[in-house]
């Protein structure tokens, strides 16, 4: 059966952020993906120059009721990430929440960007509409250790601290929670980054079970962008075909993004030449060229089953 996204991010000319980072690996899953671009640049800021468009809530709107007008809003996914403005937040969360009311399965996806190694990068205002409008209307989260600390007041320092506050993301709505990355240590050593999550599964009997897991991933010592969008979209889409194995989901998604990263970095080492740092440009994710991977990762991360 025909599975359709509906995915709201950024767009650039030339490279993978945003929508280039989503549409490519779920369209060559077997998905239909609709993209709103929430920005139009000719590439992603962290080059020496960049140019262009921001869509506005009003426009975000306007091109809804475009859809809506031709009866072709509907959806089975709804996908989200890097925003800076309240009221296109706050138009998202409306066209979720008339989304849902016309499907009830709907899965609203979200990447709550605000931060990360404690500071925030998006506007501040945008932590309430977070905390109290999007996170209770998501089904699956993404947040790092920072904004899962921000989103629920609470610390983490332990693995313990990790599990209370991947509790708390779930009373304010998401069903799945996945940690991205964290300061926790890695049993593997200081090579690897710990990464958490938590789904509540309702069983065929109706009783409610909780799967933990914790995944060791290995570190990369380089600067990627587009790989959270890539990460929300990868587990978006293994959560579909695994909806009641996390471990799995997970798995499947931290390997495609070690492949894509690996081939990167070769790739951008080679470009640059001995000894010199690749620029933005060298480390455009390599995304056609990992297509394979995309399609049937070789499982390179391993998750463990976490006690309850």
């Amino acid at each position: 059966m025909e599975c359709r996204v509906l995915s709201i991010q950024s767009h650039v000319v030339r490279g993978y952020v945003g929508n280039k980072s989503a549409s490519f690996p779920l369209q060559v899953l077997g998905f239909e993906v609709d993209s709103i671009n929430s920005v139009q640049f000719s590439n992603h800021t962290g080059y020496a120059h960049w140019k262009g468009q921001v869509l506005t809530a009003d426009e975000l709107h306007v091109l809804y009721e475009g859809i809506k007008l031709n009866n072709v809003n509907h959806y089975d996914y709804v996908l989200t990430g890097y925003t800076r403005d309240t009221s296109f937040l706050e138009m998202v969360v409306d066209i979720v929440q008339e989304l849902k009311r016309a499907n009830p399965n709907l899965v609203y996806v979200c990447d709550p960007v605000l931060g990360d190694h404690g500071s925030m990068y998006v506007p501040e205002n945008l932590h309430p509409v977070y905390k109290n409008k999007v996170v209770p209307v998501a089904d699956i989260i993404t947040p790092n250790q920072f904004e899962a600390e921000l989103l629920t007041g609470k610390n983490i320092s332990t693995e313990k601290d990790a599990i209370e506050v991947m509790d708390l993301l779930h009373k304010m709505g998401p069903d799945t929670v996945v940690i991205t990355s964290s300061d926790l240590p890695s049993r593997l050593g200081d090579r690897f980054l710990v990464s958490v999550g938590s789904q509540r599964i309702v069983k065929p009997d109706g009783t409610r079970t909780t799967q933990r897991i914790r995944i060791e991933v290995p570190k990369v010592d380089a600067v990627f962008v587009g790989t959270g969008d890539l990460f929300a979209a990868m587990l978006l889409a293994w959560t579909h075909h695994y909806p009641t194995d996390l471990k799995m989901a997970c798995e499947k998604t931290f390997s495609v993004m070690h492949h894509v990263i690996q081939r990167t970095i070769s790739y951008a080492h080679e470009m640059a030449g001995p000894g010199r740092r690749p620029n933005p440009a060298q480390l455009e994710l390599r995304m056609v060229q990992s297509k394979a991977d995309i399609e049937d990762p070789a499982i390179w991360v391993w998750g463990v089953d976490h006690p309850r």
